[in-house]
């Protein structure tokens, strides 16, 4: 039976519950001595509450304080008996070691999870098992015939197995439970004589809530909840436990749950302190709407109490931004006029890429936010560069992974040849992204180094000795792949004849973290286990995820960012809730590999709904704040978003409310929000427009101008003569992207070499079928050596073999009638008195019995189009024209009988084009009109002049400023040099 008077108290949302906690309590100790107060133990639930608590006593002057604790300080209270929980990352490798042999067993298991991912959600299990007092023989019991999963009776017979096998090594949350169960027992035995106070915590984990129940049963014990709706109605409450699975996602599922543990109902809860909420009108509209989902009805019937919403939601903010960017900007500009006003400001979000964007955008009027969740330590310095390392074994190393660390900002830092170090990773990164390789090895490292320059050569020597230590994969032992690691940080960052020692990797609290961290994984792994290089990564990712470093920067005192298991500890006076979409507040439950959404029912467990309803009731007393900005984004990087459930069950009770003028307090929330919207709008616009860039048609002196071009140029030149212009006078080179890959320009030079190859080596007298084999023979071993992805080595290589058929009967055919006498061949020809020189290299020219010539053109790609080739793609028409005038030493001048292209792809055909020697000797005329309007200084090179289509993308478009003009445009000459 409870005791007479009641011992569980709450506080309703929208009170500063540090503050009142600590007001109720010197109310309650008036009539004692001072000294009385230091016998009162305080138990709290989190660090930030703690602190909290301890500025309010501050507050009121000199007197004793309560001995304040935390929940989770009582798993490192000495028991006799109880030994030390087990290190988790001990637990976790153990856990890791059957993981990989069950996965290694049934490869089809949650197949797509690496091994740590695996473990980690396991861990959690056993975890959540031994703080909800879960026993293995549970399971046991559990009877999932009725699912017919196979996947299901495989997770449960290895959890039987495993979780009795860890039953005994107890970790954190296991021996917390121990404890709280031993204090139970003394205390019902032999009941403590001071006061025990349990306040913050909603009772969510077994062992917290068995801590709270021992509480509230001592006679001088009490708990006093945070967030308790007491607008809510008995039927309500009722609603929560009634059906066959229990409402675990409404925001007070955990006190119906801890009451009815205390045999107790909600209107034996008292207030703690009289102090009212700030807004009780918005309080009561936020109760009804978060009601669960059966009893919705009550919209109706309840909400017809309700009256003036307006004046309720007065203080309340809607920003409906955009996109997230423009989400950040306005809420920037909301914290920064609380900071001009002088109010303490709080951002609650679980987005922290959203509140990373926030913080960037305060930074602008040097504003730093109190972030409580500090900085991942992935995204530190060490953290990063550690990260880039662990992700180098097992592969080949890209150019851009090698790019990446090499800039990093803590490498060659224990050198004195940091500058060095720079100037030539940007000499390095040139050459790569111009010739290559796509995946730099030793090797091309120490070729590029060469000899000539002493300090070039020391530097790729340095850099090729630490890629030669680069293991290339397999599976090893996780202290082989930590040594491998540690070896890698250590040279990267010593850099070219420096040391570690005298590096910047470990300096800071960044830096000492990512050292404990890598020093943890090396005290704890007795294991043996061997992983891949790919799981290794994955281990020291999830142990990175683990750490935060607080900023020793100066926090500007007003602005703090919290997340939303805070909400209750705020005390701020204007609250943002950002990030208010589905998948973000609530963050979807995490799929669980082991157990169905049934079978942790029956086993006692709790459901995925459990965290969504902890959001829930993050999210009703953060809205209760003096003053609330709710924001969300229409869309994110994807796709459109879903509003928060919350947020929308919140608008469409309000939008619903007429008699309440509801429909006018949304549209005031949404006007007030829309004046942050158009400042963010007008942040970033420039003070001042300028005009937008013409079309350019620059015109260089004629001593500029190009007097060589190749055949090729020449159909740039008709379509695109700015890209001429850059090329070719301001000697602007386009760089291949950072992360090359396959594209048509590869394609075409393996193709061509492949052919090239093939057509010298051919043998008339060999079989069709012989030909065919050594043709793919000469494919192989090509796009092996010019290809660097084996699966575009081996799709290239089909494409190409499928036409080998054709390719080779079309060159034996040809060998009959003609015979092979230019391949791959330059030649030059002057273009008459302007002095012009025109370059070519056909891929073949044949001389037919009769003495005439035949070129070919062979396209990896599509081949163009008779008039296209008329007026714009010129190559073969300009090439028969230099072999007609003897440009080509080795045959001299010919009669041009046929002119073809070869298509290497498609179907293989060969197409001749039907053009005569009238519309050899027209082009020539004409390409020699063409190239003398160009060498004259009153013809400008105008940008994009006859593109084949209208979306094209040429390399130079963003220097002629395309965008700010378009091609209805007339160019505007403009004398340049």
């Amino acid at each position: 039976m409870p005791p007479a008077d009641p011992q569980v108290f709450a506080l309703p949302p929208g009170v500063d519950f540090a503050r009142e906690l600590v007001q109720g309590l010197v109310q309650r100790m008036r009539d004692e001595p001072p000294e009385a107060m230091a016998r009162v133990r305080l138990i709290l639930n989190a660090g930030r509450m703690s602190r909290r608590v301890r500025e309010e006593f501050d507050g009121l002057g000199t007197r004793f304080l309560p001995r304040i604790e935390l929940i989770s300080d009582l798993a490192r209270v000495p028991m006799p008996g109880l030994p030390a929980p087990v290190p988790a990352l001990r637990r976790k490798l153990e856990l890791a070691c059957l993981v990989d042999r069950l996965a290694r067993g049934l490869p089809g298991f949650e197949t797509g999870s690496g091994v740590f991912s695996l473990t980690d959600s396991l861990l959690a299990l056993l975890a959540e098992m031994q703080s909800e007092g879960v026993h293995p023989e549970v399971f046991e019991r559990l009877d999932i015939q009725a699912s017919h999963a196979e996947h299901w009776r495989q997770s449960l017979a290895f959890i039987r197995i495993v979780s009795r096998y860890f039953e005994t090594d107890l970790d954190a949350e296991g021996r917390q439970r121990r404890v709280v169960e031993t204090m139970a027992r003394a205390w019902a035995d032999r009941p403590p004589q001071e006061r025990i106070i349990l306040a913050g915590s909603t009772g969510s984990r077994g062992a917290t809530r068995l801590l709270m129940q021992a509480v509230a049963a001592l006679p001088r014990g009490a708990l006093v909840l945070p967030g308790f709706d007491f607008d809510m109605p008995e039927p309500a409450w009722n609603s929560l436990c009634s059906g066959p699975i229990p409402i675990e996602d409404h925001p007070q599922f955990r006190f119906r749950a801890l009451l009815d543990g205390l045999t107790l109902s909600p209107a034996q809860v008292a207030r703690w302190t009289g102090t009212p909420p700030e807004a009780p009108g918005r309080n009561a509209l936020v109760s009804l709407a978060l009601r669960p989902a059966p009893v919705t009805d009550q919209w109706m019937r309840e909400g017809q109490a309700l009256a003036d919403l307006p004046a309720a939601c007065a203080n309340v903010t809607l920003i409906e931004a955009t996109d997230p960017r423009q989400e950040s900007l306005a809420i920037a500009l909301v914290l920064r006029e609380a900071v001009f006003r002088g109010k303490r400001a709080a951002l609650i979000s679980p987005d922290r890429m959203l509140t990373r964007r926030v913080a960037a955008a305060l930074d602008r009027w040097s504003i730093l936010p109190d972030d409580s969740a500090g900085q991942p330590l992935p995204l530190t310095a060490p953290g990063r560069l550690i990260r880039h390392l662990a992700r180098l074994p097992g592969r080949k190393i890209p150019m851009e992974s090698l790019l990446v660390i090499l800039k990093h900002p803590l490498v060659a830092t224990g050198s004195a040849l940091r500058g060095a170090h720079l100037r030539l990773t940007r000499e390095f990164e040139l050459s790569l992204r111009r010739k290559g390789p796509a995946f730099p090895d030793a090797e091309a490292l120490r070729v590029w180094g060469g000899t000539a320059d002493p300090e070039r050569q020391h530097w790729s020597d340095w850099l090729a000795a630490l890629i030669d230590a680069v293991p290339a994969g397999g599976n090893h032992p996780i202290s082989a792949w930590l040594e491998t690691l540690s070896a890698l940080l250590d040279g990267f960052a010593a850099g070219p004849g420096g040391s570690v020692a005298a590096s910047e990797l470990w300096l800071g609290e960044a830096g000492q973290a990512a050292f404990r961290t890598l020093s943890d994984l090396a005290a704890q792994d007795e294991t043996g286990l061997t992983v891949s290089a790919a799981n290794f990564a994955d281990l020291i990712d999830t142990l990175l995820n683990e750490g935060q470093v607080r900023s020793t920067l100066a926090a500007h005192p007003l602005v703090t960012f919290l997340g939303t298991l805070e909400a209750r500890a705020h005390g701020a006076e204007l609250v943002v809730l950002a990030g208010l979409n589905e998948k973000s507040w609530p963050e979807a439950p995490s799929p669980d590999p082991w157990l169905s959404r049934k079978m942790r029912l029956d086993a006692g467990l709790l459901l995925p709904e459990r965290q969504i309803g902890l959001s829930a009731h993050d999210f009703q007393q953060a809205i209760a704040a003096p003053e609330v900005v709710l924001s969300r984004a229409r869309r994110d990087s994807e796709a459109e978003t879903v509003p928060s459930r919350w947020l929308n069950r919140l608008l469409n009770l309000a939008g619903g409310l007429t008699a309440a003028q509801g429909p006018e307090a949304l549209a005031q929330m949404r006007a007030r929000g829309a004046q942050f919207l158009d400042l963010a709008s007008q942040l970033d616009l420039p003070q001042e427009r300028l005009a937008p860039a013409p079309r350019p048609a620059p015109r260089p002196p004629a001593e500029a101008r190009p007097r060589q071009l190749p055949v090729t140029a020449i159909k740039t030149l008709i379509r695109d003569p700015y890209a001429i212009y850059a090329a070719r006078i301001l000697r602007l080179r386009p760089l291949d992207p950072l992360k090359p890959g396959p594209n048509p320009r590869l394609r075409g030079e393996a193709l061509h070499r492949v052919v090239e190859l093939f057509v010298t080596g051919f043998d008339p007298k060999n079989s069709l079928d012989s030909s065919q084999k050594h043709l793919s023979e000469l494919a192989e071993t090509v796009l092996q050596e010019m290809i660097p992805w084996p699966s575009t080595q081996r799709l290239w290589l089909h494409r190409l073999l499928r036409i080998a058929p054709q390719l080779v009967a079309q060159e034996a055919q040809r060998r009959a009638e003609a015979t092979p006498a230019v391949i791959e061949t330059s030649a030059s020809i002057e273009l008459g008195p302007t002095g012009f020189i025109l370059k070519a290299r056909p891929d073949r020219i044949d001389l037919q019995h009769d003495g005439t010539a035949l070129v070919y053109d062979y396209k990896s790609g599509t081949p163009p189009k008779e008039a296209e080739v008329r007026h714009f793609d010129k190559q073969l028409l300009l090439e028969a024209a230099m072999i007609e005038r003897g440009a080509f030493a080795q045959i001299g001048p010919r009669q041009v009988a046929g002119m073809s292209y070869v298509h290497l792809g498609g179907s293989g055909e060969c197409r001749m084009l039907a053009l005569g020697r009238e519309d050899v000797a027209q082009t020539w005329t004409r390409l020699q009109g063409l190239i003398a309007r160009y060498l004259a200084r009153s013809q400008g090179f105008a940008a994009r002049r006859a593109m084949q289509m209208s979306r094209d993308i040429g390399d130079y478009d963003h220097l002629s400023r395309f965008g700010e003009w378009d091609i209805t445009d007339l160019p505007v000459p403009e004398d340049v040099g």
